[in-house]
């Protein structure tokens, strides 16, 4: 590979980092290494376009690619897991863990890849996440609920956390007592960070938004007494018991919200305008320093996939 500047991180605690793979813009997607000092694990791995950074973070911090041993994407959507083939290529060392649902999909990402350029077209999808490469099924190990993952010493506990999808699940770190959601606890953008704290918004994207699994999923959650949650989008949060309010609260009202518009004459535009204005007025209540055009140009590319999401959960339930 061409070498490359080493990926944004910050330094979280001991042998863990938050890495920002710059996908769209700065601070909106990570990845993270974690390990014990001799063996590592990245969670998430980004897109392909990721991959070279990472890399070369590795050589930064003085890691050598033989001491990661797992790369371990908390489920299949691109953003997450569109550079695990490409990844697994430069790490000899490493096994792929994925979710049950999920691991098939990387073994042979055909279908993935079908869903991806359905709801981006070919082209965007091409642009955004780049070709997908299959990982060897010898390669892979099926993590299920209730697993563990050590890395080295440290160990990592495999929770199945369906509500943004069914191929999702989540990983205890016990040394920070903290939860790698994925996209599970929601969206918290930095920019919206104010003296209230952290702000958060579900993510529904396409195709499997389910507001009651997501509900047991954040009871599972705090059931852990947790102290803080890595998000991917983005970095880590405390004050876990209001964002998980916050979050229970916003699902509500985004199959309200669904619901009352699942008739309209144009049903999309209709939804995404009013998750907008939801968004603005929840931005505004947590006093984010932001304008109100700032926050719509900020979340729209979410906002529109949940939308898209939304529709498809109400095309379901009225199946």
């Amino acid at each position: 590979m061409t070498p490359v500047e080493p990926a944004s991180y910050r330094t979280l605690s001991d042998h863990l980092w938050c890495i920002d793979t710059q996908q769209l813009r700065e601070q909106l997607a990570a990845c993270y290494l974690v390990g014990d000092g001799a063996h590592y694990a990245f969670i998430e791995c980004g897109t392909n376009h990721s991959v070279p950074q990472l890399l070369a973070l590795l050589d930064h911090l003085g890691i050598q690619r033989e001491q990661v041993r797992y790369v371990i994407p908390t489920h299949v959507h691109l953003d997450h897991a569109g550079g695990a083939g490409l990844l697994m290529q430069e790490l000899p060392e490493a096994t792929l863990v994925m979710h049950p649902r999920g691991a098939r999909h990387m073994v042979d990402p055909s279908a993935l890849w079908k869903g991806v350029c359905a709801v981006y077209g070919d082209d965007e999808a091409e642009r955004m996440y780049g070709a997908l490469i299959p990982v060897p099924e010898e390669r892979v190990r099926i993590a299920d609920s209730g697993e563990q993952v050590a890395v080295g010493t440290r160990v990592l506990d495999v929770l199945d956390s369906p509500g943004h999808a069914r191929h999702h699940f989540s990983l205890w770190d016990a040394t920070t007592r903290g939860w790698f959601t994925g996209d599970t606890f929601g969206l918290s953008y930095r920019e919206f960070d104010s003296a209230y704290g952290a702000f958060v918004i579900p993510t529904t994207t396409p195709v499997q938004f389910d507001p009651d699994a997501w509900k047991r999923t954040l009871d599972a959650y705090l059931a852990r007494d947790p102290a803080c949650m890595y998000l991917t989008h983005f970095c880590r949060v405390e004050d876990v018991q209001r964002l998980a309010d916050d979050l229970r609260t916003a699902i509500d009202d985004y199959v309200t919200i669904a619901r009352s518009l699942k008739d309209s004459h144009h049903r999309h535009d209709a939804i995404v305008d009013a998750l907008s204005a939801h968004a603005v007025g929840a931005a505004q209540r947590h006093a984010a320093p932001l304008s109100e055009q700032a926050v719509r140009e900020l979340l729209a590319h979410d906002i529109e996939l949940n939308a898209q999401g939304l529709e498809v959960w109400l095309d379901r339930e009225a199946a």
